[in-house]
């Protein structure tokens, strides 16, 4: 895309070159209304060589803009701080809320651009996972637009010599600016590897000649313009569509058909054990933090399965200063204005920490698809971005560990009879709904369970009728796989 890039010919086919800034700025200005009336969200990434102009091209566009609805974010080289998160969490916590504009200077791009050292098996690895987050967002309704500009190594060269001679900026020049300047044959073959693989329908790159900062601003004001204008009749489209898609067919293997729920121990075990497990737990979660590993637990299941028993068990001998708990009740305002994994890696831990989530992120294939807070397309897809996310945690470093608390329907009974006379307030008039759907949740039950339980990242199934088998299960399933990881 840009070995053998011309730079006359650009230049001609600059169709923006006679428009004034202030021309495109209020159209800018004007479709940010409309966004913020459709409640639609536009990202824009500046991506580009060192001492492109990227600062000068991105003071262009905002310049009309509502600073109300507009969030700039600068990436260059990760934070100590976000060393501590998974490579994407800080880039998902910076995304625009449905009706806001954001613009990212540099982007996970440039984590490939700047590495010129990468293996392609890598780059295509790396790239995977980007392309699946940017087609993640435009399913959800997201316009997305990506700019790389492009200068000659003669041009970098001049425009770094200029910045060191100037007092107030050279403080901008990096030894990565210098190195990608002396190295840029180098780079140049590297980065058009990776325009080129990351180039697709939905999240195409517009690389842009920035040989002149004046008029790469303008085609790039203008290039956003028309993206927008077709990204805005695109999401309505698309909206239309997936509220009339009808999902074909699906045969779901039953695999809660068969489990014993009926499971117990031994008269007189828990009491033997717990302590001594807990205990082991606790010091397992010590070891994981002195590791520095980030660790993952999730829990799901029927309504009154114990997931709440069961994590106050599993934590009643660890540092509390290691873990949080993360209940997961209906999205706020704030969540439902962005996409639904949002919220959830805004709790990821940091390297060393736990986090635990009592529901999680697959409430979006379980209670949103039963109760039809979510499209089947939406839900649908939802599988493939669910498993996306947890691969990348996973090789990020985080160990996931996922429990799945059944019940039978008897047993739940029992128990909402128990809760209404001696806890009401753990009953509510949603879980009797709930329970009247028992067969249709059993179905997405199921169904999350086939398509979402990977090699590192398993569903771990817990008989859960007899509450003291199922917290030491738990313990000892914790215990075991906190020990193969540390290993």
């Amino acid at each position: 895309m840009i070995t053998q890039f011309d730079y006359k010919k650009a230049l001609k086919q600059n169709e923006f070159a006679s428009e004034s800034f202030e021309k495109m700025a209020l159209e800018l200005a004007e479709l940010q209304r409309k966004c913020i009336e459709k409640n639609i969200p536009v990202l824009i990434l500046i991506d580009g060589w060192e001492s492109s102009g990227k600062g000068y091209v991105l003071n262009h566009i905002v310049r009309e803009l509502d600073a109300r609805a507009l969030d700039v974010h600068v990436f260059r080289s990760a934070t100590a701080e976000d060393h501590l998160h998974p490579f994407s969490w800080r880039f998902w916590t910076r995304l625009p809320a449905k009706g806001d504009f954001a613009i990212f200077d540099r982007s996970f791009y440039f984590h490939l651009f700047d590495n010129p050292d990468f293996s392609q098996e890598l780059i295509k690895k790396k790239n995977g996972y980007f392309e699946q987050v940017e087609r993640t967002l435009w399913d959800d309704g997201m316009i997305l637009i990506k700019f790389f500009l492009q200068i000659s190594e003669e041009t970098q060269k001049e425009r770094i010599e200029e910045q060191l001679k100037d007092k107030h900026e050279k403080f901008l020049v990096t030894k990565e600016d210098l190195r990608q300047n002396k190295n840029y044959k180098q780079y140049l073959h590297h980065i058009d590897y990776v325009l080129t693989i990351s180039n697709t329908y939905f999240a195409p790159w517009q690389v842009i000649s920035a040989e002149d900062k004046k008029l790469a601003a303008k085609e790039v004001m203008g290039l956003s313009i028309r993206a927008i204008q077709k990204g805005i009749a695109r999401v309505e489209s698309q909206e239309v569509g997936m509220k009339v898609w009808q999902r074909p067919p699906v045969i779901v293997p039953d695999l809660l058909q068969n489990l014993q729920t009926d499971l117990k121990l031994k008269s007189g075990e828990y009491n033997h054990v717990i302590e001594d497990l807990q205990k082991e737990a606790g010091q397992m979660l010590y070891y994981l933090h002195i590791e520095n590993i980030r660790t993952v637990l999730v829990f799901e299941g029927m309504d009154a399965a114990g997931k709440g028993g069961a994590i106050k068990r599993l934590t009643k001998w660890m540092d509390p200063r290691f873990y949080e708990i993360n209940p997961t009740s209906a999205p706020s305002i704030s969540e439902k204005d962005h996409h639904y994994l949002w919220r959830f890696y805004n709790n990821f831990p940091v390297k060393g920490k736990m986090a635990i989530f009592d529901r999680s992120w697959y409430g979006r294939v379980m209670v949103e698809r039963i109760e039809g807070f979510a499209y089947p397309a939406e839900w649908d897809r939802a599988y493939q971005e669910i498993n996306a996310m947890e691969q990348e945690l996973i090789e990020s470093g985080t160990l996931i560990i996922k429990y799945f608390l059944y019940i039978d329907k008897d047993e739940q009974l029992a128990r909402f009879e128990q809760r209404t006379r001696e806890k009401p307030y753990k009953i509510t008039d949603e879980d009797w709904r709930n329970r009247e759907k028992w067969d249709e949740y059993l179905v997405a039950f199921n169904e999350m369970l086939d398509r979402t339980s990977a090699k590192k990242a398993p569903w771990v199934v817990v008989e859960g009728n007899d509450k003291k088998y199922a917290r030491v299960k738990i313990l000892k399933d914790f215990i075991k796989r906190s020990k193969n990881i540390l290993k």
